[in-house]
């Protein structure tokens, strides 16, 4: 599946961190559920199941439409935009 919105990121994004919420470190804290990656940015936050949903929170705050999860072993990619996998 794909989206419009793939075809709008960068060629390639840096994580902002090697494996933390950047955001929840910022507040003093040490533990989320998963991690998430901004594809337009590189910036890596918390997950939905995460007490601060930071990674939805970045959506909401740069409108950057596409992350992927930043977990060993996992690819898949989430539009924020159109609600789905892509």
């Amino acid at each position: 599946m794909t989206c419009p919105h793939v075809n709008t990121l960068p060629a390639e994004v840096m994580p902002d961190s090697a494996g933390a919420c950047s955001d929840c470190v910022g507040l003093g804290e040490e533990s989320w559920a998963h991690l998430r990656m901004c594809l337009t940015c590189g910036h890596v936050a918390c997950c939905d199941s995460s007490p601060h949903k930071h990674a939805t929170a970045h959506h909401h705050a740069t409108s950057h439409p596409v992350m992927r999860s930043f977990e060993p072993g996992e690819s898949w990619r989430w539009c924020y935009e159109d609600l789905r996998i892509v």
